[in-house]
């Protein structure tokens, strides 16, 4: 059986990460299967990583080079995927790597599920820190996922280097009001993760143990947990999902599609199945019939093989 080989074009955006970006360059241009596009964004660096990135690649043909001024990252995702003419969308923080077989192991999926939309994947934090995080142990169909994330602000994605995207789908959650390109100057993930799910992509954890994700003083975000720092990141998130559903026509009524919505996991987590099930009980429908769509998803799971694991 033949499969459509899939496109894909790299969007590295860089913001005065002179001593990484050339690494994370190269380890997009010596992926096993090659990029088709390789789309360098640098957002006004002032630390000589225009002239060095000039200097590298102005004269290669493998790579694009677009250089601007400092807009943030949510202008520089809109610049990057503007030039792309590729069916896959991949994103690469100037700081991180990719192992040479990533694009591959990507392709594995892209190629033979034509219905997969979005696919994360885990990580290997390095630098200043040495672990693995990942969504889950193995490979996940996480199917769709509006409903939860819009009423449990449900985080289905990784940080940016870690994702990808068809396309279509990666210009459709750029498309937002220019007034965000502020708001998201930093943490702009966030609208590639929280968009695709609210606008209805179909999402895939696919873990591949090929990303590399420097940890280090400058992004060192992960140290402060603070209480206000954690009800602003999630306020703001809030603010953001309500922008989409807007968009999508989505209000609180989309809750009585939560069992619907959770059909479309072939294999759901256990974890995944207590979330939906408590969800199924906030709808609006006489309190008999979200008992009955409770039962209905957890009597399900068990039928299926699970509990499992999360």
């Amino acid at each position: 059986m033949s499969h459509q080989t899939t496109s894909f074009a790299v969007v590295i955006t860089s913001y005065n990460y002179r001593e990484y970006v050339l690494e994370a360059v190269e380890s997009a241009l010596a992926q096993s299967r090659k990029a088709a596009q390789v789309i360098v964004v640098d957002d006004g660096s002032t630390d000589g990583s225009v002239d060095l990135l000039r200097e590298r690649y102005g004269a290669d043909d493998r790579v694009v080079l677009l250089c601007g001024n400092n807009g943030g990252q949510l202008e520089g995702f809109q610049r990057g995927v503007a030039r792309v003419e590729a069916d896959v969308v991949c994103y690469l923080d100037s700081d991180d790597r990719w192992a040479p077989d990533y694009l591959a192991r990507l392709g594995e999926l892209y190629d033979v599920r034509r219905d997969v939309d979005f696919v994360f994947t885990d990580m290997q934090h390095f630098g200043e820190e040495s672990k693995i995080v990942g969504f889950h142990r193995s490979a996940v169909d996480l199917g769709y996922t509006a409903v939860i994330t819009y009423a449990l602000t449900r985080w289905y994605g990784a940080p940016t280097s870690a994702l990808s995207m068809r396309a279509p789908w990666a210009r459709k959650v750029l498309e937002v009001p220019d007034s965000f390109r502020e708001t998201w100057r930093l943490s702009a993930d966030n609208c590639l993760v929280f968009g695709a799910s609210v606008l209805g992509a179909r999402k895939y954890y696919l873990p591949t143990g090929s990303v590399w994700y420097r940890i280090h003083g400058k992004n060192g975000w992960w140290s402060n947990r603070s209480a206000s720092v954690a009800y602003t990141n999630r306020l703001r998130s809030r603010g953001l999902i309500g922008y989409y559903a807007r968009v999508a026509g989505l209000d609180e009524s989309c809750i009585e599609l939560s069992k619907l919505e959770y059909k479309t996991k072939p294999d759901p987590l256990w974890a995944e199945t207590k979330r939906y099930a408590a969800l199924a009980m906030r709808g609006r429908a006489p309190w008999w019939k979200r008992v009955e769509h409770m039962l209905a998803i957890l009597l399900g799971s068990k039928a299926t093989g699970l509990p499992k694991g999360s």
